[in-house]
């Protein structure tokens, strides 16, 4: 594993503590690989990726056993204590080499540029500042790096999105594990400076009742092989 930079900050070991949203995550998940095709969504957010990987926001790991074998490695960091337990487990029975780590997406503790691919999966919907968490992204991603993404996010139209912002300035968080449903993904990815590839509006459930959490984005973006000058 790649060593703690010293431009990533510090960070406690359990930045994240939602043990009562990590038991209900870990059950629902695992039901929702089959019963809403999210196996399907970790085919084909990790195929075609080879070399070095960063997980951000592993959860129990379900991703896992979806990498390729071009995969040399991947570091895995969840925060939080119950959910990274359980990806511990899942790497135990990964078909790719996987170190799970405690840290935070807003302060990485890997050294810049020392990964091929950063992967993110629900998880910037909870990060506590986005343009900070997708800067750590840039900087532990070498130069041409590819950025994988299943997030969600706003969607619908103007009654939704009322709905959406009204939910997250009141009880979503609060039972969702810091979860925000308004937040724009590939936006803020765009804002961040990187290019984005394909992308394309995912729904989930694919079928049934259209939730404020429905709206998916499943795509590709990139780190600019130059930067451009500050």
């Amino acid at each position: 594993m790649a060593l703690r930079s010293a431009g990533s900050g510090k960070v406690s070991r359990d930045a994240v503590h939602h043990p009562l949203f990590a038991r209900c995550y870990a059950r629902i998940s695992v039901n929702a690989e089959t019963r809403m095709g999210m196996g399907d969504i970790r085919d084909r957010l990790l195929t075609g990726l080879s070399g070095r990987v960063i997980e951000i926001g592993a959860g129990n790991g379900l991703n896992f056993a979806h990498y390729p074998s071009a995969v040399s490695e991947v570091v895995a960091i969840e925060p939080e204590r119950l959910l990274r337990k359980l990806a511990v487990e899942s790497a135990l029975r990964a078909g790719v080499p996987v170190d799970v780590v405690p840290g935070a997406a807003e302060a990485l503790p890997v050294k810049s540029e020392a990964f091929d691919a950063v992967v993110l999966s629900l998880v910037l919907c909870s990060v506590r500042d986005v343009p900070r968490a997708l800067g750590e992204v840039r900087r532990v991603l070498r130069p041409g790096g590819v950025v994988r993404f299943f997030e969600h996010g706003r969607g619908g139209g103007r009654a939704m999105l009322l709905t959406q912002r009204a939910l997250d300035r009141t009880v979503w968080p609060l039972v969702s594990g810091g979860c925000h449903v308004s937040r724009d993904p590939v936006a803020a990815l765009r804002e961040a400076g990187f290019e984005l590839g394909p992308h394309r509006r995912v729904m989930m459930p694919e079928k049934g009742p259209v939730l404020p959490s429905s709206y998916c984005v499943l795509g590709t973006a990139w780190r600019p092989a130059e930067e451009q000058p500050g």
